[in-house]
């Protein structure tokens, strides 16, 4: 094998391990912010549980509150809640403890996602084509405004119906619902982040338009399907209740409609585009 075959490869092979160095620290900075998150909602254990986790479990939440306003205006009290029938406990020795970690960690996730996705995006954007940079100028903004929305959407609309519908029900009267910790936080995690996770569907469908592996002709085909898939998706994240389901599954088939627009838009722009590079 000649020489400058040999440095040509050297080369190759040093470029590419600069560039997994590159992502190892883009990697680390986005666990470290993480973990500064994880760090400082541990410490402020007080406050993450009582006004954030366990807040929805009393009849003084916020969107209780707004539910009974919504009420008295519409002259019926039966959107008023004036207690919870239910109790939260921890029937193992260390549930307390794993679980103020696990809500710490996923705290520092939800915190820190906006930051952490930077970092990743730093390091994807430099081997995208200067086109596809500048079609995807303010990405990490839309994502991170649309995990914020459905993470609020998440906490404030769907988890405390849910909570308040679950812990309403019963069989018989004489069964007293008595909530493990680790259920109820369960419960709400999985409605939040669902929601959060949920709520990027139109950035995925951007994407997948300018990559030419999706269209608006295609999403209105399979708008039924579409809708089929949602409700499906809304019955395994969501508890086992009817309202849960449609409280995941309707602004889900609304972001349907929106991704459409968004596909719709950049399919006008694309061509637009490509008649006045062939004129």
């Amino acid at each position: 094998m000649d020489q400058p075959y040999l440095e040509e490869a050297q080369q190759n092979e040093m470029s590419f391990v600069d560039h997994l160095e590159e992502l190892r620290w883009h990697i680390i900075r986005a666990l470290g912010s993480i973990a500064v998150f994880s760090v400082i909602a541990f410490l402020a254990k007080g406050f993450v549980f009582h006004d954030i986790i366990l807040a929805p479990s009393r009849p003084d939440f916020f969107s209780y509150r707004m539910m009974c306003e919504l009420g008295n205006k519409l002259g019926t009290e039966a959107l008023c809640i004036d207690k919870m029938t239910f109790s939260i406990q921890s029937r193992q020795m260390s549930g307390q403890l794993t679980m103020h970690m696990m809500v710490s960690f996923i705290l520092g996730l939800a915190c820190a996602f906006p930051y952490a996705f930077w970092e990743i995006w730093r390091f994807v954007k430099p081997g995208l084509y200067p086109q596809e940079q500048k079609s995807s100028r303010g990405a990490v903004f839309f994502v991170s405004i649309l995990f914020l929305m459905g993470l609020l959407f998440g906490y404030y609309v769907a988890s405390p119906i849910s909570i308040n519908f679950l812990a309403g029900y019963q069989v018989d009267p004489s069964i007293v619902n008595e909530f493990d910790l680790t259920s109820y936080v369960s419960t709400l995690t999985t409605m939040c982040l669902s929601c959060a996770l949920m709520f990027e569907m139109p950035v995925i469908v951007y994407f997948l338009t300018k990559a030419g592996l999706l269209s608006p002709e295609i999403m209105k085909v399979y708008r039924k399907h579409a809708i089929v898939i949602i409700l499906v998706i809304a019955a395994i994240i969501t508890p086992p209740d009817v309202v849960s389901q449609l409280l995941i599954g309707m602004p889900l088939m609304l972001l349907y409609e929106v991704s459409i627009s968004v596909s719709s838009s950049i399919r006008k722009s694309d061509l637009k585009k490509l008649n006045q590079n062939n004129a």
